[in-house]
């Protein structure tokens, strides 16, 4: 039998809801065997602050940064917010980088899928996203890209993908599946 590989789960809507978590449930529904989907939640990560860091860290800090280091891999599901990432993305992402030179992010192989009601699907909040993970030494598959616009005629009453949309939705996963294999299989 083949490796299964984790795959943390970030989403950048803190409503249960959310159109971005119901993309994330769906590509969950969608994944290979070879890969296991698990959201981690990042509602109650106090805002990052140095001062609080530490060995007296609160507690959300060491919760979530166990559960990224403990994955193989990351994905980021996000809406996008004033063309950027969401506050409480954003903060996750500087929680889970922290304390320098500890970072929980580092090496793992990622995927980044925005959605929107707009026309635009998250391309800036994509974007934005990409830019933390170059910093963080986070290998982003490049294709295909995925800004999900007009999202919210995309999943019906159940939050189950359209089936216009899920032959995409197939093909961002498989190839995300098979991203993870070439850049964790040495973990």
């Amino acid at each position: 039998m083949s490796k299964v590989y984790t795959v943390a789960v970030l989403v950048g809507s803190l409503r249960k809801a959310s159109i971005n978590r119901k993309l994330a449930l769906a590509l969950a529904d969608l994944a290979p065997e070879s890969l296991k989907l698990e959201i981690v939640e990042i509602g109650d990560l106090p805002l990052y602050n140095e001062d609080i860091d530490g060995p007296s860290a609160p507690s959300p800090y060491g919760r979530f940064r166990d559960q990224l280091k403990a994955a193989d891999a990351l994905l980021f599901v996000s809406p996008e917010y004033n063309r950027s990432i969401p506050a409480p993305l954003k903060n996750a992402i500087d929680v889970g980088s922290r304390p320098y030179g500890q970072s929980a992010f580092s090496g793992k192989p990622g995927a980044v899928i925005t959605a929107s009601p707009g026309a635009m699907g998250g391309f800036g909040a994509n974007h934005a996203i990409r830019q933390c993970m170059v910093f963080l030494d986070v290998p982003l598959m490049q294709q295909p890209e995925a800004y999900l616009g007009g999202a919210a005629t995309l999943f019906d009453e159940e939050g189950k993908p359209g089936e216009g949309v899920r032959p995409f939705l197939q093909k961002f996963i498989d190839t995300y599946a098979g991203w993870v294999e070439r850049h964790a299989g040495g973990r």
